[in-house]
């Protein structure tokens, strides 16, 4: 494991150390429920979620009541999505979304299509980019909810969700984000950008696995939800259950971090980021990016290599650098990316894919023996590629 470079950051981040000492504690002698409020080990619990409540919270510029903690992302989603359908089908049972969301969006929105939900998914053009004309034509009187992720899990690419959100605001309809990828990475301000819901997860910024959170906007409007949980009332009866206090503790700390090294951290990334695709775009031929040159995250490249297969070519190297083939919810399955057909690529390109995203402990010396082992995997494997060959032989010709 040491000797293996780690470049699957959208995947999930090494926690911190500093949040794993803050953590600590909270495992042995701080060990009280949150919600027992009749003696010292409960009032102990129930500060330690305060701060790290407050501290999640200012890493999106919002009140801290707004935050309500769950056991990750894929959880917000449900909650966000299934409870405001649930709540607002008076007003109607229309939701609008985008074809390259994460797979807890699209499978969620499936599920609601089942309960009587009709949903529109938006296309998106070659760069991955949302088109607003249409997204603004797509929005009905019976629109309850829009959901457009902040930025892709696959090639990073930043939707404009301060113009998604004026668009929302003039078609009175709720705006909600999955930003699991874009939190901690960019300036991420709901409210600013007309965001009425927005999810995350702590082990994407350098925290624990099993604590995300939702951000619910309390005011301007005042968004209400149907529980998903039942049972006990939690979390201003949005989430009922027993808070994983070591867990917010932990994600908290990992937020406070995350806001005050951002700025440095992501053009230190990005340096690393253009070192790697510049070298390996020079070093090799039919050698393309996937999505937007610069409306995407400082830390991802995605990549096609053409006429190579990339699981093929992570077999290569997958012992000493660990990269992605797509999300990591659906590395399991062999077909090709769903964002990337949703953006015009064809099947073979899709399978010719691999995501690089980078991270804290990545350095210069990373990059350079990572594009070491790309190039003699894509050279090795397209020596033994009578379809190389023959491209090849037409070039010729």
């Amino acid at each position: 494991m040491k000797d293996c470079i780690y470049m699957d950051h959208n995947a999930t981040t090494p926690c911190a150390a500093e949040v794993v000492e803050a953590m600590m504690p909270w495992f042995g002698e701080k060990f009280g429920n949150a919600a027992s409020r009749n003696h010292p080990y409960g009032w102990e619990a129930e500060e330690a979620v305060d701060t790290g409540r407050r501290q999640v919270a200012e890493l999106f510029g919002v009140e801290p009541r707004e935050i309500v903690f769950t056991s990750g992302a894929t959880e917000a989603v449900n909650l966000a999505l299934k409870g405001v359908f649930e709540r607002y089908q008076s007003k109607g049972r229309h939701l609008v979304t985008v074809q390259t969301e994460h797979p807890a969006v699209l499978d969620t929105c499936r599920h609601l299509e089942k309960l009587g939900a009709e949903v529109t998914y938006l296309g998106v053009d070659s760069e991955g980019l949302l088109d607003l004309d249409e997204l603004e034509d797509a929005i009905r009187t019976d629109t309850v909810l829009v959901a457009v992720m902040w930025a892709n899990n696959e090639t990073g690419v930043l939707q404009p969700m301060e113009a998604i959100g004026e668009i929302c605001a003039r078609k009175g309809t709720l705006l909600f984000s999955d930003a699991t990828q874009a939190a901690g990475k960019v300036p991420v301000h709901p409210k600013s950008c007309g965001v009425h819901l927005l999810a995350c997860s702590a082990h994407k910024v350098y925290g624990p696995k099993g604590v995300g959170a939702l951000y619910v906007s309390h005011r301007k409007p005042r968004v209400a939800l149907r529980a998903q949980i039942d049972g006990g009332g939690h979390e201003r009866g949005f989430r009922s259950g027993t808070l994983n206090v070591p867990g917010i503790v932990g994600f908290g700390r990992a937020a406070e971090r995350a806001l005050h090294s951002m700025s440095a951290e992501t053009e230190r990334l990005r340096r690393l980021r253009d070192r790697l695709e510049s070298a390996l775009l020079d070093r090799l031929e039919e050698v393309y990016v996937n999505g937007h040159p610069e409306r995407r995250l400082s830390h991802v490249s995605n990549l096609c290599f053409r006429f190579v297969e990339a699981e093929a070519l992570t077999a290569t190297f997958n012992r000493s650098l660990a990269v992605s083939t797509g999300s990591a919810c659906s590395s399991a399955s062999l077909e090709p990316s769903h964002v990337l057909l949703a953006m015009g690529k064809s099947e073979d390109w899709a399978h010719s894919s691999i995501r690089f995203s980078l991270g804290r402990l990545n350095t210069p010396e990373h990059i350079e023996r990572a594009v070491e082992l790309v190039v003699q995997g894509v050279k090795q494997l397209r020596e033994r590629s009578p379809l190389w060959e023959m491209f090849k032989a037409q070039e010729i010709e």
